[in-house]
């Protein structure tokens, strides 16, 4: 089975706020530096349109999103300091995200659930 399956991906999108673009340039190589020993993590980085960030990310189903969580926490405590959580999505299989719901309920995601594609 290919890792892509129960593949979880995570896209956030983060208004900077006014003054704090550098703060955040900052924060961001840190989430790099941080994530990069994941050994769930497929793919991770970010993208950026004047003042909003966005990240790109995928792991290994469910129990790969919940260890970066972990992993990220304060580093995602100090980024909704210097700007503000837009938007957020998950995407994956029912039974993959079913098992993140409870616990990201808080941040009051958009939940989608894959239907059919491919994968190489």
């Amino acid at each position: 089975m290919s890792q892509l399956s129960n593949a979880v991906s995570i896209h956030p999108y983060f208004k900077v706020h006014a003054g704090k673009l550098d703060a955040v340039h900052a924060l961001l190589a840190r989430f790099v530096a941080k994530t990069q020993p994941e050994k769930n993590c497929i793919f991770y980085n970010f993208t950026l349109d004047g003042d909003t960030v966005h990240c790109r990310e995928a792991y290994v189903g469910a129990q790969g999103v919940a260890e970066h969580l972990d992993n990220v926490g304060p580093l995602l405590d100090e980024m909704l300091k210097l700007s503000d959580l837009v938007r957020l999505e998950f995407h994956g299989p029912a039974a993959e995200l079913d098992k993140l719901r409870e616990r990201c309920a808080p941040l009051n995601p958009a939940w989608f659930v894959s239907q059919c594609g491919i994968s190489r």
